[in-house]
């Protein structure tokens, strides 16, 4: 008598080898997605520091601009400018007594989520000493804001 497996067994191990996978693959985007987050926060944080530098050589962040704080469409610059090397797109500008800087989810190019959805952080500082208030994560451009992550 030949001992072999069945077509059942073989379906079985099928199927839950596909349900890990699929587990695996979502929790995989998950994880890219908050690296993706990560990421766009260290990037604020180096404009908020560039900020700093601008108040400490000028006395003031009033005329600040992009430039100020390396944003731009060159490739050594922080993408002002959705692009395939990075995720997010970026704008600082100021507002009243604050300077609001912004990291803009890029949908387009393939980039998963793709949509007309531009999720973005957004980091609230004060001026003139430039201290961080609050950090917003907002859902659509125009559209609720939430203190924190999503």
């Amino acid at each position: 008598m030949k001992k072999a497996f069945t077509l059942l067994e073989l379906v079985v191990v099928i199927i839950i080898l596909g349900v890990l996978a699929t587990l695996g693959l979502t929790q995989y985007g998950r994880m890219m997605e908050r690296a993706r987050r990560a990421e766009a926060k260290q990037i604020i944080g180096d404009m908020r520091k560039l900020a700093i530098a601008y108040w400490l050589a000028n006395g003031t962040v009033t005329g600040i601009s992009n430039a100020d704080v390396n944003i731009g469409t060159a490739e050594d610059q922080i993408p002002s400018q959705c692009r395939s090397s990075h995720y997010y797109r970026y704008h600082a500008e100021i507002s009243g007594p604050y300077l609001y800087q912004q990291a803009i989810r890029c949908t387009s190019g393939g980039k998963d989520p793709q949509g007309n959805q531009e999720h973005y952080y957004e980091l609230l500082s004060t001026l003139p000493d430039l201290n961080p208030e609050v950090w917003y994560y907002c859902e659509t451009a125009g559209g609720p804001c939430y203190a924190g992550e999503p």
